[in-house]
């Protein structure tokens, strides 16, 4: 999977970066996980992959060729103040959202 980034803009209120990115994946017949992804672009940043959260990711139709948008954060309190909570739990492992989820049952 090969990442370019197209624009990494620094937004001082919210102590984050606005990054728009293009991925080349290789994987016939599906888009990688929303997962792999953030992986590609942290490591890309040269980041913890805990600190991006995806925002938006399509991959073009008929294409290996995906667009997206994410948001890096300085650290992951700052990430809980800002991101929607529907967003933080989409860029949890599934292994990590089973656990969260027992707990709120649990409760």
């Amino acid at each position: 999977m090969e990442v370019e980034i197209l624009s990494n803009k620094n937004n001082q209120m919210l102590r984050r970066k606005e990054v728009t990115f293009r991925i080349e994946h290789a994987q016939p017949g599906s888009t990688p996980s929303r997962i792999e992804v953030r992986k590609a672009v942290a490591s890309t940043l040269k980041l913890e992959d805990s600190l991006v959260f995806l925002k938006r990711f399509e991959t073009k139709t008929g294409t290996r060729v995906a667009f997206g948008e994410a948001n890096v954060y300085e650290n992951l309190e700052q990430a809980k103040l800002v991101e929607p909570d529907h967003i933080m739990k989409r860029s949890m492992p599934p292994e990590k959202k089973t656990e969260e989820e027992k707990k709120e049952t649990a409760s």
